[in-house]
């Protein structure tokens, strides 16, 4: 059972679906794309995309080609500037990463619970890409709303050697593998920590396996860890 869907009450896609009708062709001139998987993606209906996380791009790279427009949970950080404007423009979801910002989750909920799609980054911050870190939030909104993840492995965002920041050069081949669903039962209050774990662990083990196979098909590594004193991103 998921969350019953109230369209009305999800957040806004005008912006969103206009940014990425204008960004995807601007990204694909740019670089060259591969995606695999897509079809994975339900077409409809709630679903969280849930990504490793290597490089800067990751973010706009998903949200201007991902199937369908995804809300993204974004680091409060980047929510200043020009850049901050873009972002509430596409309705991003802000989220605050030194507590449980419990109003970002509601946000996310609220969305799932429309029958949107939103993006998850769960190891929390760029780094191997490997799912060596993993952080509780995808968890939660798969135990409230039922909501399938869908794991993606996105390579070439980030070369080995290179810092958090870095951007990937002209025309650098970038592959984005979409994989099977995972399917979590929603559980009503109360979630218990033991449920909460034991679905975690089922949810990451999903992730890594998924990374572990797109490595396979690809025959193409992940960057590895960012270099020593690398800033927190």
């Amino acid at each position: 059972m998921s969350v019953p869907l109230d369209p009305g009450a999800g957040l806004p896609e005008r912006g969103l679906r206009f940014a990425r009708g204008r960004a995807v062709g601007w990204f694909h001139r740019r670089w060259e794309i591969h995606e695999r998987g897509q079809d994975l993606v339900p077409a409809d209906g709630p679903v969280i995309l849930a990504s490793n996380h290597i490089g800067w791009l990751d973010g706009p790279l998903l949200v201007a080609t991902a199937p369908r427009p995804p809300h993204a949970m974004v680091k409060e950080e980047e929510f200043a500037g020009r850049a901050g404007r873009l972002l509430r423009l596409v309705a991003q979801i802000k989220v605050a990463r030194d507590r449980t910002d419990t109003g970002a989750l509601r946000l996310a909920v609220r969305s799932l619970a429309a029958g949107q799609c939103v993006l998850v980054f769960p190891e929390g911050r760029r780094g191997d890409g490997e799912h060596t870190e993993f952080k509780g939030g995808v968890t939660y909104l798969a135990l409230v709303t039922g909501a399938p993840v869908v794991p993606v492995a996105v390579f070439g965002t980030r070369q080995p050697g290179e810092g958090p920041s870095a951007r990937p050069a002209p025309r650098t081949r970038l592959d984005i593998v979409y994989g099977e669903p995972i399917h979590l039962p929603m559980q009503a209050w109360p979630r218990d920590r033991g449920m909460l774990e034991d679905a975690g662990d089922t949810i990451h083990d999903h992730l890594r396996a998924h990374v572990s196979r797109a490595k396979d098909a690809l025959q193409r590594d992940l960057p590895g860890p960012l270099p020593t004193g690398s800033p927190d991103v």
